[in-house]
């Protein structure tokens, strides 16, 4: 026995009605489409554009939401958690005097995120690095002596070693310019203000554009007695073009008005 298909039957009614002057019901209206699902947020995407306008409150704001919703998306996103602690650095190397608390708990938050990218990829270059710059931001919180009886340095420097090797250009020249200012930060007679130059100079090398290269020489300078040259490094950084950088460059400079009048006071 044949199979009736629906469609026959629709149309042998509609033809039954037209023969018999009998007007057919408007067929029912189709139902709308469902609206297109929105395409989710590339978190990694956003948070680099974001990173370029990182000192403005939109963006600050912005960048929460956008490290909350990437790692609720994917927990064990490398690039995001590295992103997230490259963040979280930034806001622990902004904090001003009287602010530890918030700079150890920021840098602790960099170094986690960090570690957490380690754990997803061991031989991550950038996860080691910002593993190395949450650890600095937390010993500076804490006091360098406090860290160095923790047994952080040995954690800081392994991971900055690592990055060095591994990419000595990443974040224009960023492991060099760390490892220098560690050996200026060092307490005596562990300072070591000749490594500190070699390399600062190394970043300056790869990068001429940082100016914060420029200010942390010129820092190197004028602990070491020669407020000469520290002149000359930091008026590098005052006059410096900051266009490869705004926001690097706002903080920077800012700071270099502070030493540039210190480095005055030795000069008289």
């Amino acid at each position: 026995m044949k199979t009736v298909t629906l469609a026959a039957v629709v149309l042998c009614t509609a033809a039954f009605a037209q023969d018999a002057g009998v007007t057919a019901a408007p067929a029912a209206p189709a139902a709308p489409a469902a609206p297109a699902a929105e395409a989710p947020v590339d978190a990694v995407a956003q948070l680099d554009l974001l990173w370029k306008t990182r000192d403005e409150p939109a963006a600050i704001k912005a960048t929460d939401a956008a490290i909350s919703a990437g790692l609720k998306a994917n927990p064990d996103d490398y690039q995001v958690l590295w992103r997230a602690a490259r963040f979280r650095w930034w806001q622990a190397d902004g904090t001003v005097e009287g602010q530890e608390k918030l700079k150890k708990q920021l840098g602790k938050e960099a170094w986690n995120l960090a570690d957490r990218a380690l754990k997803v990829k061991s031989d991550g270059m950038e996860a080691h690095y910002y593993v190395a710059l949450g650890v600095g931001a937390y010993s500076q919180a804490v006091g360098v002596l406090t860290a160095l009886s923790e047994g952080l340095e040995g954690k800081f420097v392994e991971n900055l070693d690592y990055a060095i090797k591994a990419n000595e250009a990443f974040d224009t020249a960023g492991p060099h310019r760390a490892k220098g200012r560690y050996h200026w930060e060092l307490p005596w007679p562990k300072r070591d203000l000749a490594k500190s130059k070699s390399e600062l100079e190394a970043a300056i090398k790869l990068s001429p554009q940082h100016l914060r290269n420029y200010y942390y020489l010129a820092d190197t300078y004028l602990k070491d007695g020669n407020a000469k040259e520290a002149k000359v490094q930091i008026t590098k950084v005052l006059t410096g073009n900051g266009d490869w950088d705004p926001p690097e460059a706002r903080r920077v400079k800012a700071w270099a008005k502070t030493l540039s009048t210190k480095i005055d006071e030795e000069l008289k």
